[in-house]
């Protein structure tokens, strides 16, 4: 990639390419005069601009501005002409530009972490993006240092975006979470400052509960123990303990997407299901939700765990629940670490309680592959790994080749659809907000996008800046203290997005604003 800095662990042979060429649209219909644009200039790599804009954003417009509508006929002030530069290098080549063609800039980069699949890196360069792919996580210093290089980041669940790390990057759009869960971002925070969040909260829900399926089988034979002893030259061929699971139960702690399709398969293993949530949820087959977790504990010869990490849900297993589960029953947890006390299920494994119990995620977890699955993860590490009969795996259980292909192909064109369309529907931290598409018939239409604060009057201050024009179409919606506007305006000649811009950034309320200006494939962009 050019004009970036070096990205270690970084695949080179993902990198932007050109896009198709452009169909041209008809130029200068309101008649202005070509001596308010002066040379034509190329389109760049990118078929769609964006502006930026957030509270502390660079560019300033002159306060003595009459109007935001009608700028005139003059040139741009020197201080806007860096972003006005960023819209027209996506316009068609014939559309009239003042600027030089060497001076275009305006191409989008996206960095990819934790080794997300390839194809989402592929269709994401396909777009016509900058496209990093790293193989590891980064640290809270790493992402503070190296994403304001970025507008946008893909992530799974071991990179962290805290605060401080969102406060960094004024520039940041939009964070991709290439998994179910978006504990590891501050979502209020991201959204206070613009930027949406997407994930896949169904794609890999068949991996987990086939993962689940496995390790029921497993600790009911032993067979993790019987390899290592194999291993190690000893040969055990014993029965004792070793059970089918056919007309075992098994409890089910939420009974959502993963949940219910676990429901399924255990039942046909020839499994009783009991499943506890804390709404009611119609069963599958012959399921049976029960009123309380200690009623499922009680009844269930394996239980599991399938709810997010929240503050309802943080060390909802612990002492007190391992006492109430049978004796020689089995615990399994592929959901989120927090959700048990390690060290009590550490204690009931000890003391042989519990038969045995299969563990996939972790309180802290190594940022990288290799070494470093210690002590310093927890005081319960070195206890977990010397107990009999315990399944440990890293993580694993969406990490089949299915599930994340299916996670890159949603979340990478969930990415691709608001860095280009503004459409933010699947959004976990915004409103959900979308438009029709724009077709090569309207004429230089722009796209407004504009997040601001939840607040009286914002809608009236933005359609009174926008009312010399064609409202297209339009579409608001809000989330909490957050709103989204979107509006398509048509006929807007290059002398008046400088006022348009400058006087909805402007606005009380404003948080983001970015506008958006279509540039035509052979197909329509947006089907």
């Amino acid at each position: 990639m050019s004009n970036s800095v070096p990205v270690p662990g970084r695949r080179t042979s993902v990198s932007a390419s050109d896009p198709p060429n452009f169909i041209p649209i008809p130029t200068n219909t309101r008649g202005l005069p070509i001596s308010s644009y002066g040379a034509q200039s190329p389109p760049a790599t990118s078929h769609m601009a964006s502006l930026g804009t957030s509270p502390r954003a660079a560019y300033s417009t002159s306060p003595s501005t009459s109007s935001h509508l009608r700028a005139g006929s003059g040139s741009l002030t020197s201080a806007f002409q860096g972003m006005a530069r960023q819209l027209t290098a996506f316009l068609p080549k014939t559309y009239p530009l003042e600027e030089e063609p060497e001076k275009r800039q305006g191409t989008t980069k996206v960095l990819l972490l934790e080794n997300i699949n390839l194809d989402a890196a592929e269709f994401l360069k396909n777009q016509g993006f900058e496209v990093d792919h790293v193989t590891k996580a980064w640290s809270e210093e790493e992402l503070i240092a190296k994403l304001p290089n970025y507008h946008a980041i893909g992530i799974r669940s071991k990179t962290k975006i805290t605060q401080k790390v969102i406060d960094a990057n004024p520039q940041l759009l939009v964070i991709g979470c290439f998994c179910i869960g978006t504990n590891q971002v501050d979502l209020e925070h991201a959204a206070r400052r613009g930027i949406a969040v997407f994930n896949s909260p169904y794609a890999n829900s068949r991996s987990v509960a086939e993962l689940v399926i496995s390790e029921i089988i497993a600790l009911s034979r032993q067979i993790v123990d019987r390899t290592q002893e194999m291993r190690a030259g000893i040969w055990n061929k014993i029965s004792k303990n070793c059970w089918e699971i056919r007309g075992k139960t098994i409890g089910i702690v939420g009974y959502g997407h993963i949940g219910s399709q676990l429901s399924v398969l255990a039942e046909s293993f020839g499994m009783q299901v009991v499943y506890y949530d804390v709404i009611p949820i119609m069963p599958l087959g012959t399921a049976r939700q029960v009123d309380t977790l200690e009623e499922l504990l009680g009844k269930a010869d394996f239980v599991t765990l399938h709810v997010p990490e929240i503050q309802d849900t943080i060390n909802m297993i612990g002492e007190a629940q391992f006492a109430q589960m049978k004796s020689g029953a089995f615990f399994i947890n592929n959901a989120r670490g927090k959700v048990v006390d390690l060290n009590a299920l550490a204690s009931a494994l000890e003391s042989k309680h519990l038969a045995g119990a299969a563990v996939d995620v972790f309180p802290k977890e190594p940022g990288s592959n290799g070494p470093g699955f210690n002590e310093t993860l927890g005081e319960f590490i070195p206890r977990l790994r010397n107990v009999s009969n315990l399944i440990l795996t890293p993580h694993i259980g969406g990490s089949t080749e299915e599930a994340q292909r299916a996670i890159g192909s949603e979340v990478s064109n969930a990415v691709y659809r608001y860095l280009t369309f503004g459409c933010s529907l699947g959004s976990v931290n915004f409103p959900e907000v979308d438009l029709r598409s724009i077709t090569i018939k309207d004429d230089r239409h722009i796209r407004v996008c504009h997040v601001h604060r939840n607040e009286p009057g914002v809608l009236k201050q933005i359609n009174n800046i926008l009312a010399d024009h064609n409202i297209e179409k339009q579409f608001t919606d809000s989330k909490g203290d957050i709103a989204y506007l979107m509006a398509d305006i048509s006929g807007v000649g290059q002398e008046e997005v400088e006022g348009i811009y400058s006087a909805i950034k402007n606005t009380r309320a404003n948080i983001l604003t970015r506008l958006l200006c279509e540039l035509p494939f052979d197909n329509i962009l947006l089907q």
